[in-house]
């Protein structure tokens, strides 16, 4: 399997306040070109405070630069934990590093981004969910699966509309197409969701090319049966590629092994 900064990573981390509890997290990314690509778009980080997955716009030339962009623009985030103003930031200083590039191009380029940073709410460390784009997070926790992130596509809003449902949307026409991304010298604007922290969450982070080929029950189902990060983002890529492998295929799988509940 080819393996793009595949990690089998622990740290432990002090939270905000007085009592700074302990929060203890390992994860693990793994990332395939597929079955029928020629090149990965893909790049993810897996770097406390911010784990994210970002897909570099198919069709359009240097995809894998847009992704890159800005993976390394949120890897310059330090500290234990950050805020929304921060990450912001370093989706503006990306933009700017995708726009040189994409000015090169007839074109232009850019790409997705999904992500989970630790940040403070109300006191104590918490996740900030944040996308742009059609690359998802999800939430397993206590036996259920639940998408925290909406989809910026044209699907999404026909499905949002009434016009069709999930399941039509997984094959219709129009399922590449997003209505939001970083690039074409758009301003990136996120959306945001929290997620307080409890001792046992499992994070995904991941691009289309998972969901292309895993309903949400063959995603629970790896999530569920499998005792390591590791063990379960191999499981999902492997799984995406034996359904086909149509795309580039990304996950980072994040555990919460211990925190102050």
């Amino acid at each position: 399997m080819t393996q793009i900064g595949r990690t089998n990573a622990r740290v432990r981390l002090e939270g905000p306040g007085a009592r700074g509890a302990a929060v203890v997290l390992s994860w693990s990314a793994v990332s395939h070109t597929g079955n029928r690509r020629t090149a990965n778009e893909d790049s993810s980080l897996s770097e406390p405070p911010v784990f994210a997955v970002a897909d570099g716009m198919g069709g359009h030339s240097a995809g894998d630069v847009a992704s890159a962009a800005v993976v390394g623009r949120l890897s310059a985030i330090t500290g234990a934990r950050t805020d929304a103003d921060t990450i912001e930031a370093a989706l503006e200083l990306a933009l700017a590093d995708i726009d040189r590039v994409g000015d090169e191009s007839v074109l232009g380029t850019g790409t997705t981004v999904t992500g989970a940073a630790l940040s403070e709410l109300e006191g104590e460390l918490g996740w900030l969910v944040f996308n742009i784009g059609d690359s998802r997070t999800y939430l397993y926790e206590h036996g259920a699966l639940q998408q925290l992130t909406v989809d910026h596509s044209v699907v999404q809003e026909l499905v949002d509309a009434g016009l069709i449902t999930r399941e039509q949307a997984e094959t219709h026409p129009d399922s590449n197409v997003i209505t939001r991304a970083v690039g074409f010298h758009e301003k990136p604007v996120p959306d945001y969701g929290t997620v307080a922290l409890a001792t046992g969450q499992r994070l995904l982070l991941c691009s289309d090319g998972l969901t292309k080929e895993l309903t949400e029950v063959g995603i629970q189902h790896y999530l569920a049966t499998t005792d390591t990060a590791d063990r379960a983002a191999v499981e999902l890529v492997t799984a995406a590629l034996a359904n086909g492998g149509r795309d580039n295929i990304t996950v980072v799988v994040v555990d919460v092994e211990a925190a102050d509940d």
